[in-house]
């Protein structure tokens, strides 16, 4: 018996520098998202969310739909977020971001490496399938650059490419808002179910 985990990327967001809330498509996609674990064979037992404002009001909506309260864990905040350094512009905040990437040791002057990162959303995922029962399905709405770094830094990276041929390389890309990818935890191991999926949107 297994605990399902569902990574959660947050809906899609304003463009704008600081701690910025979810469009009105965004909204739209968080209400699917909700819809789709409203209609889930077994009901969710946990959320759990980044503090930031955009993954907060993603899990509303999918606490609303479901009925399971919403718990916030600092954990799984991204790597940086654009605006944590006073001063810095968008360009600026993506060199740095793709050298994390690239260098995934590397700590920049805000934030934390992409492994450090990767490391910290694990605990959580270790966490909260230890704290519920082995059947439980717990929905953990977060970003898009730490599930990447939490999957590339927990998973075989041929355990990846069956997901992606390249998915190191392009890791940064491959997450969509709102999309769901789904884990199964047993006996201190993850497995991967499905990845990135945007079928409900």
């Amino acid at each position: 018996m297994s605990t399902t985990l569902y990574l959660v990327r947050h809906a899609l967001k304003e463009k704008a520098v600081g701690d910025v809330p979810i469009t009105k498509e965004g909204i739209l996609q968080a209400e699917a998202t909700a819809r789709y674990f409203g209609q889930l064979h077994a009901p969710i037992t946990a959320i759990t969310a980044s503090p930031l404002r955009r993954a907060q009001e993603t899990a509303g909506y999918i606490a609303v739909e479901t009925h399971a309260a919403v718990e916030t864990d600092s954990r799984l905040r991204e790597r940086a977020n654009w605006g944590d350094l006073p001063g810095q512009s968008f360009e600026e905040f993506i060199a740095m971001w793709e050298r994390c990437t690239r260098e995934p040791a590397y700590l920049p002057p805000v934030g934390d490496s992409a492994k450090l990162a990767g490391q910290r959303m694990a605990s959580v995922c270790v966490e909260m399938a230890l704290k519920h029962p082995p059947d439980s399905h717990i929905v953990l709405v977060t970003h898009g650059g730490i599930i990447t770094d939490f999957l590339v830094h927990t998973l075989a990276e041929q355990d990846l490419n069956r997901w992606h041929p390249e998915f190191i390389r392009l890791q940064s890309g491959l997450i969509p808002e709102c999309s769901i990818t789904r884990l199964n935890y047993a006996e201190g191991e993850f497995e991967m179910a499905s990845f990135a999926m945007i079928e409900h949107l």
